[in-house]
């Protein structure tokens, strides 16, 4: 649990620092660049996305749940990475013409063939960060994610100051690209392979058939919203919705950005140790819920002094679909982790059929902007949340063993927690609506009372993510004089 605590530090530090820049980007960025340029971008962004994930061809994931890894494995995976990264780049430049005419923008073409660079350069770091993420190593990753956010930062802001439009995000992520690569190398063990091989790539081609689609379907689930709207609407229109989702975006960067790469890595060490998943999900789904929630439902609440600061008052029209998006959210959250415990379990077909059921039915869920605008399409993705619960939880079953109950467990111990923190922020929001004048003080008052509310509540129900908190205190108020040396820390709090 120790090398588990110091990797979670290291993921969440690099996560909380990027969101920050970042934030710091898009408050410049949201009064620099306009509502078409940001959305000529998003849909760029989309395609370079989908050949992202394709690219990584689930090598990463091979690699991680692999019990013994070899050089030969390695090399391997290396080769396979180059091959397809180079494809993918190819396919980029070459698609770059067709995708700018067919969303009637020349923006788009010239983005793409930006975005193309990136992944002649990405293959040559991404076999080292995926090693560093087995052995649970996230210094490297660390120090990766800051610097290339800083880098691409100053690159974004520069650009887009002296009227580079667009260009401005892809140079900037260019930037980072090359940041990671140098960042990656310089850790990288001496006894380390630094050549590819093709002995053994068949065993990576099979497992990476399958990966390889998990993640592409993902990214074509999330990215839909852009693919759909951006050609019904215009590029406005997924600018909006783009905002929209910005506050979901942001409990993405902040929680689950800071997770998700150690989660894999957990969950295959889990198998490997006790023969099973399941006790390390639940414990995943009480702590995801538990902050999930709470985030999601003060960023509901709290929706409009939010994009008040974040973006600006050009963006205010996406209040209403922000909340509903967080609502969204808080559906598949539950069974966000469902993925990575399958292939923990080396259960890789199961995994991916179970993204190609999830991103059909957001599919189907997004078509209600036809008839109904952007407010149909974040209806649409309530009802497709809830469906893929079920899904979720229908595979895990049939894949690990994890029942029902298991799942209620760590829900029953979350929502209590979650409702009682929100409601000093309800109450806030009836009695002091936000407006022009006092919104920054409504977001901070309430941040306030919610983040206490919260804590208290962890503490008087037990919850599991106590402990963890408890353990970050007691090295404190020893320090501090507050406790003696000799009281005994805080038990792990976790259903078993």
């Amino acid at each position: 649990m120790t090398q588990l605590r110091r990797s979670l530090a290291w993921s969440a530090a690099q996560s909380y620092l990027g969101v920050a820049l970042q934030l710091l980007s898009t408050m410049v960025l949201s009064r620099v660049l306009t509502p078409a340029e940001v959305g000529t971008f998003a849909v760029a962004t989309v395609f370079a996305a989908l050949a992202s994930n394709f690219r990584d061809f689930g090598v990463a994931e091979y690699l991680i749940q692999a019990k013994e890894l070899t050089h030969r494995q390695i090399r391997a995976a290396f080769a396979v990475n180059i091959g397809v990264s180079w494809a993918m780049a190819l396919a980029l430049a070459l698609g770059a013409g067709l995708a700018g005419q067919f969303y009637r923008e020349p923006g788009i073409s010239e983005v793409m063939r930006i975005q193309a660079l990136n992944f002649v350069l990405i293959p040559f770091g991404a076999i080292n960060m995926a090693w560093y993420r087995r052995e649970m190593n996230f210094k490297p990753m660390f120090m990766a994610g800051v610097l290339s956010d800083v880098i691409g930062l100053v690159v974004a802001i520069t650009l887009a100051l002296r009227g580079h439009g667009a260009l401005s995000l892809a140079w900037s992520s260019f930037a980072g690209v090359v940041v990671t690569w140098l960042v990656s190398v310089s850790f990288r063990p001496r006894d380390f392979p630094r050549w590819p091989g093709l002995a053994g790539i068949r065993e990576v081609l099979h497992f990476g058939g399958f990966a390889s689609g998990i993640y592409l379907l993902g990214q074509l689930g999330r990215n839909a919203p852009e693919l759909v709207i951006g050609r019904v609407q215009d590029v406005s229109a997924v600018a909006m919705f783009s905002r929209g989702g910005g506050l979901v975006q942001l409990f993405r960067q902040l929680v689950v950005r800071a997770i998700m790469p150690v989660c894999l890595p957990y969950f295959a060490q889990s198998v490997r140790d006790e023969g099973s998943v399941n006790r390390a999900y639940g414990r995943g789904v009480a702590i995801f819920t538990v902050i999930g929630w709470t985030f999601l439902g003060f960023l509901a609440l709290a929706a409009w002094p939010s994009i008040r600061v974040v973006y600006g008052d050009q963006w205010l029209a996406a209040v209403p679909l922000a909340q509903l998006l967080c609502l969204a959210a808080a559906f598949e959250i539950v069974h966000y982790l469902a993925k990575e415990a399958l292939l923990a379990h080396g259960q890789v077909k199961a995994a991916s059929r179970l993204q190609a059921e999830l991103q059909g039915v957001q599919l189907v869920g997004l078509l209600g902007v036809l008839p109904w605008g952007l407010t149909g399409a974040c209806v649409g993705l309530i009802a497709a949340q809830a469906i893929g619960l079920v899904l979720s939880q229908r595979a895990l079953h049939q894949g690990t063993g994890y029942t029902l109950g298991e799942l209620l467990a760590p829900c029953r111990a979350s929502a209590p927690v979650a409702l009682i923190a929100l409601a000093p922020m309800g109450a806030l929001v009836l009695a002091w609506p936000a407006t022009a004048s006092n919104y920054l003080g409504q977001l901070a008052v309430g941040g306030l009372l919610t983040t206490a509310t919260w804590l208290l509540a962890l503490q008087r129900t037990g919850h599991p993510l106590w402990a963890e908190i408890a353990r970050l205190i007691v090295p404190l108020r020893r320090r501090f004089g507050g406790r003696s040396a000799d009281t005994p820390e805080p038990s792990d709090g976790a259903p078993h």
